[in-house]
């Protein structure tokens, strides 16, 4: 029952990102000539954080995010069967938050200001597949060693873990955005690109592989200049 209970957690979880997160860029667009855009939609993507952080997280530590649950994997801050049934569900809940989104926008008659969805693109890195890994990989890279150092059983930070790893997405996304939409996360960017279809799915797997890679290294980093404890809640 326990671990149901994480596996729902995580469902809620990244719905809720996606919904929000993805639903803010699409009503206020993400184009260099709205910057305030970039803005609200990095503080929409950090502030779910911040609140799932301390709602859901109570019972599945809040990854939400299969690169942060591939960073505890190799951190041996969980276990194999959780990192699967954690990847699905987070899949699972992007993909029904996008689902949301595609029916409230055209039910609503709503103008989508992204044109997909709030899908991750390369448009910002003028198409080029290995400018927009090398971006995915090091903006997740500083995300995931955020979280492996907050979280940190060697170090007391207070109840402020949530705040902290929230203000951190928000960081990578100021500077994401214009980029590559920031994904920093693979199921994130998983459900509005089935959705959006077209470019946004023929580019998925950078944003696959970028923040798994940059998760890894942020656990191979973490794990030579961090504690020796490890813990099984990232947030």
């Amino acid at each position: 029952m326990d671990s149901v209970k994480k596996y729902v957690a995580e469902f809620i979880g990244t719905f809720t990102l996606v919904l929000v997160g993805c639903g803010t860029a699409m009503l206020v667009g993400c184009d260099a000539a709205n910057g305030g855009g970039y803005v609200l939609t990095a503080f929409a993507f950090g502030l779910v954080i911040v609140g799932m952080a301390y709602c859901v997280g109570n019972a599945s530590g809040c990854h939400i995010n299969p690169a942060v649950s591939l960073g505890c994997l190799i951190s041996g801050r969980m276990g194999f069967k959780d990192f699967i049934f954690y990847i699905i569900c987070q899949c699972l809940g992007a993909i029904s938050g996008a689902a949301c989104l595609k029916i409230i926008f055209s039910m609503g008659q709503v103008t989508d200001m992204t044109g997909g969805l709030g899908s991750n693109g390369l448009a910002g890195v003028n198409g080029s597949w290995a400018a927009g890994l090398i971006v995915e990989i090091l903006l997740t890279f500083i995300f995931v060693l955020v979280i492996l150092g907050v979280t940190d059983p060697n170090y007391n930070h207070g109840s402020f873990g949530g705040v902290v790893i929230g203000f951190s997405l928000v960081m990578v996304h100021i500077l994401g955005i214009g980029l590559t939409g920031t994904s920093v996360n693979p199921a994130r960017s998983l459900g509005p690109a089935i959705f959006a279809g077209g470019d946004a799915l023929a580019s998925l797997w950078v944003f696959i592989v970028g923040p798994f890679v940059g998760a890894a290294l942020a656990a191979l980093i973490y794990k030579l200049i961090g504690g020796k404890k490890q813990l099984e809640k990232p947030y």
